[in-house]
């Protein structure tokens, strides 16, 4: 089923309003007609509507609400990616994954080994493309919300966006090994802000790792091989994602037990 996000005004009791580009997807990409079920999703309340469009109008399309329920398909802490800009077309896939595994916000940044040299209306163009593809992915993957793409940062910029979040990782292959790794990994818990930062080919160089060590943020491995920069993403937004989808499952799993625990034994 296609999902759709929608602002809090195109909710209207009984059905939903929607208007903008997804107007012209529906109706000409698409090819949706009247009858036809969509999922609309409103950010600011995180609920999800199934809907049926009973009406495709020139400028808005109006759907009858069926069911509504509270979205619940964010992970339980927020992920930001600070990823080295990549050359060619790498980054439309990493934001697409990152996006699909539950980032929360995307940070390009312009490392010092970066080939890549965006300026001016070329780094804007950029950025809002990156956008609509990330738009593409939360509607696809089923998101609860659209990941934010910010502008380009400079390393610098980014490790001082970082100073108030809860666990800051740099994945470097003359970091300490898996042990340790997994050591920095455990302490990642539900309601924390956690910052990622991937280097873009040829890494990052040692000034970046050792201003990012300065400033608290840690160096960890990602295994004995050398990954791409979009592998790389992909790997440490996956383990992620298992430990934080783990710890929700075991602390639901403990509070139900708690639930239906006599009181006499609790």
């Amino acid at each position: 089923m296609y999902q759709f996000f929608i602002e809090s005004s195109g909710v209207q009791k009984e059905h939903i309003v929607i208007m903008g580009s997804d107007v012209n997807h529906i109706k000409n990409v698409l090819r949706m007609r009247t009858g036809e079920k969509i999922a609309a999703v409103n950010e600011a309340e995180n609920r999800k509507y199934l809907c049926e469009i009973r009406e495709l109008k020139e400028d808005c399309i109006f759907c009858r609400i069926l069911s509504m329920e509270e979205k619940n398909t964010e992970l339980p802490a927020k992920i930001f990616l600070f990823q080295g800009l990549p050359k060619g077309d790498r980054m439309e896939l990493i934001l697409q994954k990152a996006v699909e595994l539950g980032c929360f916000e995307i940070v390009p940044v312009a490392c010092k080994r970066c080939v890549v040299k965006l300026e001016g209306k070329k780094r804007e163009s950029k950025v809002e493309r990156w956008q609509a593809i990330a738009e593409a992915a939360a509607k696809q993957s089923g998101r609860g919300i659209i990941p934010h793409v910010h502008e380009v940062m400079t390393f610098s910029e980014a490790v001082s966006y970082t100073n108030d979040m809860d666990v800051r990782l740099i994945p470097y292959e003359r970091a300490a090994g898996m042990a340790e790794t997994k050591k920095h990994l455990e302490t990642v818990r539900k309601g924390q802000r956690i910052a990622v930062f991937i280097g873009p080919e040829g890494g990052f160089e040692a000034a970046e790792i050792e201003e990012a060590g300065k400033a608290g943020i840690i160096p960890v491995t990602l295994g004995r091989r050398i990954l791409r920069t979009e592998t790389a993403a992909i790997t440490v937004l996956g383990w992620l994602m298992y430990l934080l989808e783990v710890e929700a499952a075991g602390a639901e799993r403990t509070y139900q037990i708690f639930e239906n625990c006599p009181e006499d034994r609790r």
